[in-house]
């Protein structure tokens, strides 16, 4: 069975540049954690599938969270704070569904509970940052 792995980017030099009073996410830097962000929901939404016992609300909430992840795409390039913000929150918000159905999801393989919670995980630090950084403007 094979394993998903994640790597953040670094989220310990993000938080300490913002303590030194530097910007705490650069235009980059939210389009690389997006990129990587995007990965990590394809990957979760591939273990997801592959299983036929995954109950439907899971399924649903990763079907929704692939489709928002690719819409996306347009508003993190817009250099739009607000609009980058409120796109992390209805991601994260779709991933906090997809978490609680894992949770009351009676029998389900460790390789799709790990891959359901390191992607909320990643969802609920980005969009943590984001507002960490709408507070320091």
């Amino acid at each position: 069975m094979e394993r998903i792995t994640l790597h953040y980017l670094q989220p310990e030099l993000i938080r300490k540049d913002a303590q030194e009073g530097g910007t705490m996410l650069q235009a980059s830097e939210i389009q690389k954690r997006f990129t990587h962000l995007q990965h990590t929901v394809s990957e979760t939404s591939k273990a997801v599938h592959a299983d036929s016992t995954i109950p439907k609300d899971l399924m649903s909430c990763m079907d929704e969270l692939d489709k928002e992840c690719k819409s996306a795409k347009k508003v993190m390039s817009s250099r739009n704070e607000g609009r980058i913000r409120q796109c992390v929150d209805d991601l994260e918000r779709i991933g906090d569904r997809a978490e609680r159905a894992c949770r009351e999801a009676d029998s389900l393989n460790n390789r799709v509970k790990d891959a359901v919670s390191s992607m909320h995980l990643e969802l609920a630090e980005l969009k943590g940052e984001m507002h960490l950084k709408g507070e320091m403007h």
